[in-house]
């Protein structure tokens, strides 16, 4: 591949990638990669360079794609600028450097940030619920501002502008902000460069796929308001409360995937789901609570002119007959612990899988324990196209020997005649 050019090199790994999603055959079996928090072991610097020390970490992510040389790339591991998220000190997070080992990888922190007695609150007034309630109990940078006056009953003439500056003033509010303002100009270094990174990968030959394309609306309210056990109560207690806030936030996504830019060359756009897999609930609430919401959102992104790809994390074997009344070929579906011999006589006909080399394999296993798994993948998942073979989830603590016999082998073999 030497001679070719690093643009014909992204337009072939591109087709490749293309084809296999629109279940054609391509010329071999494509290899798409999210390397996780790997980089930093493979290079010899710690996690807590992806947020402390950008330029090094980038350099770290850059040599492990070109040595690697998967054909595409999911997603880069989500660095965050660390001295940001110190002046908003998050409460549902936890990264390396900061409040865990240097060579930690991050945490979600689970919480019931909104509580059960506060849906008419969040309905009847959003902006001072989430101001005043929720913001404060999820950011410690946002906590000053519980105490600010309601701006609905503060009038409409100087006076109510009055108010509103005596409480800005106070000095817990005014250290508030200033964490806010300084926040926002880390924020504004980050955004840019992480920019410009995804772009000189791709200029190297690499396709990306974009973040950020929403996701299934009872995650919304199950991971970052209600918690996993607010949310699993209200299907039982309060269902019509759960379900307005469900539909609202699905038509704020709608929205927002109607404004997205169109992506041409890669138009592939991530999403994960957490808690609608075999494990969360049952499929009568999967029907009415799940499946209804994170369906519209698909075909949403499909209209749109995009790929979503779906990382279905946790066991969906129960779930798939209801993936199968997707369109065929504009999903690319990656599976956790699904079964997924299952998920390709179900699918076949409807959606190319990705996946699913378990990490364990990658960090303990022998080159002939990765080696046989890929081989029955390729022979059976691959059949006849549709399957791009990636780790089951991000290989951080993957071996550097076992994850060049993944991709090598999958080049070497997956050859299709």
């Amino acid at each position: 591949m030497a001679d070719k050019t690093k643009e014909q090199l992204f337009q072939e790994r591109e087709k490749r990638l293309s084809d296999t999603i629109q279940l054609k055959i391509p010329d071999r079996v494509p290899i798409e990669m999210s390397f996780g928090y790997f980089p930093g072991k493979y290079t010899g610097i710690t996690c807590k360079a992806s947020y402390y020390d950008f330029d090094a970490w980038l350099e770290a992510t850059k040599k492990t794609i070109i040595d690697f040389e998967p054909d595409a790339l999911c997603h880069v591991q989500g660095i965050g600028p660390g001295l940001a998220m110190e002046y908003l000190e998050p409460r549902a997070q936890k990264w390396p450097g900061y409040n865990l080992p240097d060579e930690s990888g991050h945490q979600a922190i689970e919480g019931e940030w909104m509580k059960a007695d506060e849906y008419d609150h969040y309905f009847k007034d959003k902006t001072g619920y989430l101001l005043r309630v929720f913001l404060p109990r999820i950011s410690g940078a946002m906590e000053p501002l519980k105490d600010l006056p309601d701006l609905s009953e503060m009038g409409y003439g100087i006076q109510g502008v009055m108010m509103l500056a005596q409480a800005l003033a106070k000095p817990e509010i005014k250290v508030g902000i200033e964490r806010l303002q300084k926040a926002g100009e880390e924020l504004n270094k980050f955004y840019p460069k992480m920019m410009k990174f995804n772009q000189e990968i791709e200029a190297l030959g690499f396709p990306m796929t974009s973040m950020g394309a929403g996701g299934a609306p009872f995650d919304a309210i199950s991971d970052w308001m209600r918690g996993m056990q607010g949310a699993m109560l209200d299907m039982y207690r309060q269902p019509d409360n759960l379900m307005r806030a469900h539909d609202e936030i699905l038509e704020r996504t709608l929205v927002r995937i109607a404004a997205m830019p169109q992506h041409h060359d890669n138009p592939r756009v991530f999403m994960a789901l957490h808690r609608g897999s075999d494990g969360f609930m049952s499929l009568d609430q999967f029907e009415k609570f799940y499946w209804p919401g994170l369906k519209t959102v698909i075909l949403a992104i499909i209209d749109k002119g995009m790929v979503p790809g779906i990382f279905f994390e946790g066991d969906w074997t129960q779930r798939l007959k209801y993936l199968a009344e997707l369109p065929p070929g504009k999903v690319l579906g990656h599976f956790d612990t699904t079964d997924i011999l299952k998920a390709k006589e179900v699918l076949k006909n409807t959606m190319c899988i990705r996946g699913n080399v378990p990490a364990t394999l990658l960090r303990a296993g022998t080159t002939k324990d990765v080696k046989d798994y890929c081989k029955n993948l390729i022979d059976v998942v691959g059949k006849d196209g549709g399957l791009v073979v990636c780790p089951r989830v991000v290989p951080d603590e993957g071996t550097a020997e076992n994850l060049h016999t993944m991709i090598d082998f999958t080049k070497e073999y997956g050859v299709y005649n």
